[in-house]
């Protein structure tokens, strides 16, 4: 796992030099302490920069940026390649000779032999760079859930990229400024929904996205995965029930087996939930020695303490067993820090003990960890996917169309103010306003709320657009897609990918440990997607398949205990000293120069939220993270 930046000219007097590509590089340093690497082509006008954090191949052959044989072709690469030997072996075959054991430099040759369809043979996670001198071409890719993220920026005279925002923000050419319109939809998503950033001018390569770039300025962007249309689904209509386990079983193990693939150490982040659970269980069964697990939760707040079901897990299985409790004195100290990683605002507290997790890990010398997102996106683990199945559907098909908007309102209305039920209230909602049952998971300001929140609420139109467009997306892959299919693939392409995904790789990396996912392993995305409703929920119990394969490897209290998202007492916080602190730098922000809100409606939330007039932290902490990213990226 490492961090990359790089420039291409498209015109003379832009800069493409080694000192300024260096700069973009060292931006970045936490995301490879162990080495850093540097090339420039005057004559070509390009130069790419790489920060190492060493897990495969430690040696210096692996350093990077990395050629080829007659160095026509360079890369600069962030991730893992799980295949990267299989596929070696086919391409020595064909003649290509290596210098290291690095998955960087199977990539290299691969991009030889197919171009950018080499994305396609690839089985990891990654975000990389390739400048092709013969075809004059630089080429950006993401992997296909988006695990890890990489932006950039055509300016005038040419081009810059890189794994992090502030990467792109040390090249002279860049001035920082707000996109309104992505902000508009930052209220709504709590983040930028790809390929939109927060930055003017400045993109992000989509998951599953290649983009190929030429020193003209043209610009070509593509998908190249399609998981609703994989041949897989034709395999699972053939299947019976005890067909589909034993293939989800294999494949999960297959996943976990590959993700152990290091040179370094390595463990598991686990909270006792089923999905970290299963991540050690199986894991215990692929080594002799005990694996590492890693836990955290807050001190004094009960209803988010997880410990004791880790304890469970980690007796079972005899793991090499480690535990943080995060003070609230650790949180408010650690917050500025927090809010200074994220150069791209994510509206979502979970990376705070992530933050303290990860560094954990890193201080008892693991550096790599598997963790469990991604199961409950596939297999319908949220319990919003079950109110939206039990409330939505129903309320559309016997709800006269002109009794629903008042409906929906009052719902939302009654349970915001009660504090209880509100994703009842929000599944309504969501039914009443618009054609679609779901939006997705966490959403923030909508409606009439995000309306009365603007001072020119009508300017760019609704966020609904972001979302219908992804719908219409799922039909075109897939004429038959049924609404538990479409809730998942919309998660995918906006909340997994553009928060979970993004903030675990800011927490993970800034902590020098990289974060694997082996519930994201696209053959295995592609096998749940295909599985039938009754798969995923049976008899209102939510992750009917992966409860099934986890019966007899874990205990039942964690195959079957209830869901709890990992342990933030944001809503406690947020009620005391730290919504002070919020309120006021939200009221202070540079950010109210612009006249995009209402900040005496915003003063509201506080203290309707300070007095327990219903639950408002989501939405205050969506406030208070874009002012302080906009007072630290834009205004500072």
């Amino acid at each position: 796992m490492c961090g990359i930046a790089g420039i291409l000219r498209f015109a003379n007097g832009f800069a493409v030099d080694e000192p300024t590509v260096s700069r973009m590089r060292d931006a970045i340093a936490h995301r490879g302490p162990d080495d850093a690497g540097s090339w420039c082509s005057e004559a070509d006008g390009v130069a790419l920069g790489h920060r190492r954090l060493s897990i495969v191949d430690l040696s210096r052959a692996g350093r990077q940026p990395m050629a080829n044989e007659d160095e026509t072709v360079w890369i600069v690469f962030n991730g893992e390649i799980y295949n990267h030997l299989e596929l070696r072996a086919e391409l020595e075959a064909k003649g290509h000779r290596y210098r290291s054991n690095t998955d960087s430099e199977t990539i290299v040759h691969l991009w030889e032999e197919e171009g950018p369809r080499c994305v396609e043979r690839l089985r990891g996670m990654f975000a990389f760079a390739i400048w092709d001198s013969r075809r004059r071409e630089l080429f950006l890719a993401r992997d296909r859930v988006g695990v890890k993220p990489l932006f950039y920026a055509p300016l005038p005279g040419g081009l810059v990229f890189g794994s992090e925002m502030r990467a792109l923000l040390q090249h002279p050419a860049l001035t920082p400024d707000l996109d309104e319109e992505t902000f508009f939809h930052f209220l709504t998503f709590s983040f930028a929904p790809a390929p939109r950033t927060m930055f003017a001018g400045v993109k992000k390569v989509a998951p599953a996205e290649r983009v190929l770039i030429r020193p003209d300025g043209s610009i070509r962007a593509e998908r190249y995965w399609h998981p609703l249309a994989s041949p897989v689904a034709a395999e699972v209509a053939a299947m019976d029930e005890a067909e589909m386990l034993a293939r989800l079983r294999d494949r999960l193990r297959e996943s976990i087996r590959l993700r152990m693939m290091s040179d370094v150490p390595f463990g598991v982040f686990l909270s006792g939930g089923l999905d970290s659970s299963l991540n050690v269980a199986l894991m215990s069964e692929l080594t002799d020695t005990p694996v590492r697990t890693y836990t955290t939760a807050p001190l004094g707040h009960a209803e988010y303490d997880e410990l004791s079901y880790a304890r469970v897990v980690a007796k079972r299985f005899g793991t090499d067993h480690h535990e943080v409790v995060i003070t609230d004195d650790d949180v408010a100290e650690f917050i500025p820090e927090f809010l200074n990683r994220q150069d791209e605002p994510i509206g979502d507290w979970t990376s705070i003990p992530q933050h303290f997790v990860s560094r954990l890990a890193r201080d008892s010398g693991t550096v790599v960890v598997q963790v469990g997102e991604g199961a409950d996106e596939l297999f319908h683990g949220y319990n919003g996917y079950l109110d939206h199945r039990r409330f939505v559907v129903p309320f559309q098909r016997f709800v006269h169309p002109r009794l629903r908007p008042l409906l929906g309102r009052s719902a939302m209305r009654i349970t915001r103010r009660a504090g209880r039920g509100v994703r009842h209230g929000e599944a309504l909602y969501d039914a009443a306003t618009s054609p679609l049952p779901y939006w997705g998971g966490a959403l923030c300001f909508r409606g009439e709320l995000k309306r009365d929140l603007l001072l020119d609420g009508s300017r760019h139109g609704d966020s609904y657009a972001i979302v219908e467009e992804i719908w219409a997306e799922a039909a075109r892959e897939r004429g038959d897609v049924d609404l538990l299919q479409r809730m998942t693939y919309v998660e995918m392409k906006q909340r997994l990918s553009e928060m979970l995904l993004m903030q675990l790789d800011r927490q993970t990396m800034a902590n020098s440990v990289e974060g694997r996912e082996p519930f994201l392993d696209h053959e295995l995305v592609e096998l749940a997607l295909a599985m039938p409703p009754d798969m995923k929920v049976r008899d209102g119990s939510k992750k009917h398949a992966l409860k099934q394969v986890a019966e007899g490897l874990l205990p039942h209290e964690i195959v079957h205990r209830p869901k709890q998202g990992f342990g933030t007492p944001m809503k406690e916080w947020l009620a005391g000293d730290l919504g002070v602190r919020a309120q006021a730098a939200v009221r202070g922000s540079a950010l109210t120069e612009r006249r995009l809100l209402d900040y005496d409606l915003i003063d509201g939330l506080f203290e309707r939220h300070r007095r327990g007039s219903g639950d408002w932290s989501k939405h205050l902490w969506n406030l208070y993270t874009v002012s302080a990213w906009y007072d630290e990226w834009v205004a500072g």
